[in-house]
């Protein structure tokens, strides 16, 4: 008995996974910002005998705070001055719906459904989304100035105060965030090389992981600028071919990881050179000292490295000859039309975009209707707590509640003892910066951070004081029992739809690679694409992965035994990858039939994940000739098909 007291108080996994602060570097530009952005406004308005007026701009920038989170200065505008537009029109229907009952219901359930359906987008819709409902909520929730169009402008005036100091160092950049992402990815490859060959498995593919986010970060940003300047920007040209000239080191590295031995130290130190080659544009390349190669496996890592170099070494770079790996973005119309097109006719924007509108419905009419004295936090709760794309649901209501306790611990101190005036703006110079320091960390970190700030400026405006403090935590803890029954408990979504079928098509896909990878007519920019787009695949489904870890049983305990298999499908592609390049340097090549039994084995793999909710261990002979460059490959796919459910 004394062994098992211990153990019974052990919290679950899913819980010590929700309550484990994320380690993130502190944003140090950012945290002046907001200690600028949203005291100022206040101090102006309370200096002008409006600090009504003043906290309303304040609220704006706490908006443009949250959407305060690229680095490079294009994308700043797109996170910050998009999403505000977006804002002002939800605070006007908001505004306009104020205390008419049914009309306001209505209203914020359509708003709700048009945010929830255009969230699925991309990153800087879900942010536009995410502040269409909200300040819709908050102008249907609080008594705002008149006229209708004042409280929108100053709202979107205090965000685009934020985009105002993002800008002012524009001209004094140290350098280009396109040129920044490639280094950075340069230097990815080099961990990943340092580790390729070692027995430490869980290094090497968190490196590899690690590559994998890099490129992403830095093919998103060099393309979403080039479909603007294509052709006309000799800089990003050049950039973009040193992107493309590291794929063939990143597709030799799993070679080397299989052939179990460590590379020469020489070989991720020239990285590490290239890489500040690369950051520092003009700097020559140094001569690479590396030793020679005695494998075939040697050759490729050596031959790869020595075209990468030649690539940064080159000053000027024709844009005709550069492949865009993944595709260069259409036209920004044509790409409107599509997402528009995509969001009107996917089944996923629609289920998400009418769970979210039945929730705000509920919460709004709970407010609206009843004679109760509820508020807006109710709606605001269910708003951040059910963005379909913000993670699990169950998580976020979890860290939703317990954010709001502490948050309202640190409100309670700063009701109880600034007065209102003056005082406010120390006060929120003080709490402003917590946003971007703390949102990293969680969301139950955002939560407690943001939840004093709202208050702070709510009591400007109502003048309520500490009476603002249990009522707001019930409206939470209202909100999170909303969003857990009518979004999350009623609505279960099958294993198949949230993973399932997404893993499936990634076997599938691998099952094509596989089978492209070995036919000489596959054109080498081709494999490249379809080796990304499947690492960019299993990137998304990992992260599903890990948010449904953080759910209780059944869907954690289920994610726990799916697990496995994420990992067995990332290094089938990777031993597919490694075959490839052995047999470009030298190995000679698989047969027709070897290739033909590999893949018959992943697509029936993919149609037994398609139709199953629980994995079955499927016994697979998978034979070859002795020496096959595929016998990686078989082991790696015999051990996906091994794989069992621990139920």
């Amino acid at each position: 008995m004394p062994r098992e007291f211990p153990i019974g108080l052990t919290p679950p996994d899913w819980l010590v996974r929700n309550l484990k602060p994320q380690q993130a570097p502190v944003n140090w530009p950012a945290v002046a910002r907001a200690a600028v952005a949203m005291p100022l406004p206040l101090a102006i308005g309370l200096a002008a005998g409006r600090p009504t007026y003043g906290a309303l701009a304040s609220m704006g920038a706490l908006s443009g705070v949250i959407g305060d989170t690229a680095d490079a200065y294009r994308m700043r505008i797109l996170n910050i001055a998009v999403p505000q537009l977006f804002g002002a029109v939800g605070v006007t229907l908001g505004t306009l719906a104020y205390g008419h009952g049914w009309y306001a219901v209505a209203a914020v359930t359509g708003v709700a459904l048009v945010s929830g359906m255009i969230s699925t987008i991309g990153a800087v819709a879900s942010v536009s989304g995410l502040l269409l409902l909200l300040n819709c909520v908050i102008g249907a929730g609080l008594p705002l100035p008149s006229p209708w169009w004042l409280a929108p402008a100053l709202m979107t005036g205090g965000g685009l105060l934020v985009l105002l100091l993002a800008l002012l160092s524009w001209p004094l950049r140290a350098g280009v965030p396109e040129r920044a992402a490639v280094a950075a990815t340069y230097r990815a490859v080099a961990t990943l090389l340092a580790t390729a060959g070692t027995d430490r498995t869980e290094e090497y593919d968190e490196a590899r992981r690690a590559v994998t986010q890099s490129l992403n970060e830095a093919y998103d940003l060099i393309l979403a600028r080039r479909a603007r300047h294509h052709g006309r920007s000799p800089e990003l040209t050049r950039l973009l071919a040193q992107l493309n000239a590291i794929t063939p080191v990143i597709e030799a590295a799993p070679a080397a990881h299989l052939a179990a031995r460590p590379l020469p130290p020489q070989i991720p130190r020239a990285l590490h050179h290239l890489a500040r080659c690369v950051a520092a544009d003009g700097t020559p390349v140094p001569p690479l000292h590396l030793p020679p190669p005695a494998t075939e496996t040697a050759r490729a890592v050596e031959h790869a490295l020595r075209h990468t170099a030649e690539v940064v070494a080159t000053p000027d770079v024709d844009p005709r000859g550069i492949d865009d790996r993944l595709g260069r973005p259409a036209a920004l119309g044509i790409r409107a039309a599509r997402a528009a097109r995509n969001v009107v006719l996917s089944a996923n924007s629609w289920r998400y975009g009418v769970r979210l509108a039945i929730c705000i419905g509920i919460a709004q009419a709970l407010v609206s209707l009843i004679p109760v004295p509820r508020s807006y936090w109710v709606a605001l709760t269910i708003t951040f707590v059910l963005k379909p794309d913000f993670g699990s649901v169950f998580s976020r209501a979890l860290l939703r509640a317990l954010g709001t306790v502490a948050g309202l611990v640190l409100a309670a101190v700063v009701l109880a003892e600034v007065p209102l005036g003056w005082w406010d703006v120390p006060a929120l110079l003080l709490l402003a910066p917590l946003v971007p320091a703390l949102t990293p960390r969680g969301y139950g970190y955002q939560t407690a951070a943001i939840t004093p700030v709202i208050l702070l400026l709510s009591d400007i405006l109502n003048h309520q004081g500490t009476a603002l403090l249990l009522p707001r935590l019930n409206d939470s803890l209202i909100g999170c029992a909303i969003a857990l029954t009518a979004g999350y408990l009623f609505w279960p979504e099958s294993w198949r739809t949230r993973v399932g079928d997404r893993l499936a098509d990634a076997v599938a896909d691998t099952a094509a690679y596989v089978e492209a990878a070995f036919r000489p007519d596959t054109a080498p920019a081709a494999r490249a694409r379809m080796r990304r787009r499947l690492y960019r695949d299993l990137s998304v489904i990992r992260t599903e992965f890990q948010r449904a870890l953080t759910e209780p049983p059944p869907t954690g305990r289920r994610a726990a035994a799916w697990w496995p298999l994420v990992v067995a499908v990332e290094r089938i592609v990777d031993a597919t990858t490694a075959a490839r390049v052995r047999v470009r340097h030298g190995a000679a090549p698989p047969s027709s039939g070897e290739i033909a039994q590999v893949t018959l084995q992943l697509r029936e793999l993919s149609e037994g994940v398609r139709n199953a909710d629980t994995l079955t261990a499927v016994r697979t002979d998978l034979t070859g000739p002795a020496g096959s460059v595929l016998e990686p490959l078989r082991q790696e796919v015999a051990a996906a098909r091994a794989l069992a459910s621990p139920h």
